[in-house]
């Protein structure tokens, strides 16, 4: 084949190129170069008009992902190499080596092509509706990983001029090494294959990681980490494995089970804790949600309180203000209608502590969110906060400013009526 200054230049330059051979590389690199920019640009606007055009036109939308991650455009990095492979026969220095860079700028070329399909293709697969249920972001990645391990191997190869077979042997020799390089990888991987297999962790789940400090919504599933937006709009980045290895907690069964669990106490003060007069079972009885109550209790009493000697008050048996409002507050989240009631629901005494006698309040709400299921518990325990007086119940509190404020008034004015009387006297 001809060098390429005797096919573009005419015979005059011929003798002079002849002679100076550092003219001769110069002018076919200058001509190559020229070639290349001339191709490259042509492509570039096959690209950004032509393939553009088709895009645009088509009613898939998978062609315009590959298109705005750039795989088409990427071919177009590819033609300046292919000039210069293609043009290595006119250099008679270095030649050889332009070949096999030239072939190594193709690899990369191709791997970046390669990289960037492979995120065009997760993108279009994170589209679907089993992406939440089985990520494959950590499967492509090791996809990507292995691309540049060949490639690495197919250009070490290129330029040593060695079998790529010959290359792979000599890893056997590095295994420890390359274990130790990539354990977080491998780790990495397993690690995915067994969260994809048990489903434990899907992008938009709650996940509450203590010991690493994660408390928010999972908003990326990777190869190495796994990404989790906590509620203070923090990001927590824990590695993959880790799920594997430690416990956390997942709310997503919460969430598909359309209730939020609500457990709270509200603490009474003991010494309020009484029986009922008449007048006050008289009135309670007019509260609708405890009407019925009322009088099947004061009949059940009645009837016991008939076997019973009734000249010792403690055989008998009477309505208490602490389990009528226990009743009451039954009744009351029973009859709510923002309360999942094929859930468990209990109103419960626990055990007595030096804060009083919790009262608990253990239900479910029909909102899972956080903001909402707030609202109505708070809903809640406002009405019955107030309502508490309405059964001569006192809510306990540890005394603060004000009531040793109250306590002292009382004490210095019991304290100067008694200097009153004591002066009266005198």
């Amino acid at each position: 084949m001809k060098p390429l200054f005797e096919i573009v230049t005419p015979d005059i330059f011929s003798d002079f190129f002849a002679t100076h051979t550092l003219m001769h590389a110069l002018f076919d690199f200058i001509v190559v170069t020229l070639i290349a920019v001339l191709l490259t640009f042509t492509a570039r606007k096959i690209v950004d008009v032509i393939i553009k055009f088709a895009v645009t036109r088509t009613k898939t939308k998978w062609d315009d992902v590959f298109f705005n991650h750039g795989v088409f455009s990427k071919f177009v990095n590819m033609v300046p190499a292919l000039v210069f492979y293609w043009s290595a026969f006119s250099f008679e220095r270095g030649g050889h080596w332009l070949k096999k860079l030239s072939f190594c700028i193709i690899i990369l070329v191709l791997m970046d092509i390669l990289r960037a399909a492979n995120k065009a293709m997760l993108e279009i697969y994170d589209t679907f509706e089993i992406s939440k249920d089985r990520p494959l972001k950590g499967l492509m990645q090791i996809i990507l990983i292995i691309i540049y391990c060949v490639g690495l191997i197919a250009m070490v190869s290129i330029l040593l001029d060695k079998s790529p077979a010959l290359l792979l042997s000599g890893f056997g020799a590095m295994t420890a090494v390359l274990m130790l390089i990539f354990r977080d990888t491998i780790l990495g991987f397993v690690a995915g294959l067994q969260i994809a297999a048990n489903n434990s962790i899907r992008k938009g789940d709650w996940i509450v990681m203590p010991q690493n400090n994660a408390d928010g919504e999972v908003i990326d599933i990777a190869l190495h980490t796994v990404k989790i937006q906590n509620w203070d709009k923090t990001i927590a980045n824990i590695p993959t494995h880790k799920f594997t290895e430690e416990s956390f907690i997942n709310w997503r069964g919460m969430v598909e089970s359309g209730g939020r669990r609500m457990s709270r106490n509200i603490l009474f003060d003991v010494s309020s804790i009484r029986r009922l007069t008449d007048e006050e079972i008289e009135r309670l009885g007019k509260i609708d949600l405890i009407a019925d109550y009322i009088k099947v209790k004061t009949a059940e009493i009645e009837k016991w309180n008939a076997k019973t000697d009734s000249s010792a008050p403690i055989n008998m048996r009477r309505l208490t203000n602490i389990g009528t409002f226990r009743e009451y507050t039954r009744q009351y989240l029973l009859h709510n209608d923002l309360l999942r009631h094929d859930l468990p629901l209990l109103v419960r005494q626990m055990q007595q502590t030096e804060h009083g006698l919790p009262l608990q309040i253990y239900a479910f709400t029909k909102a899972t969110d956080w903001a909402a299921h707030e609202a109505v518990q708070s809903d809640i325990f406002d009405h019955l906060f107030s309502t508490t007086v309405f059964f001569g119940l006192r809510l306990y509190q540890q005394p603060g400013w004000h009531d040793l404020q109250i306590v002292a008034e009382k004490l210095n004015g019991k304290l100067n009526a008694e200097n009153k009387e004591t002066d009266k006297n005198a």
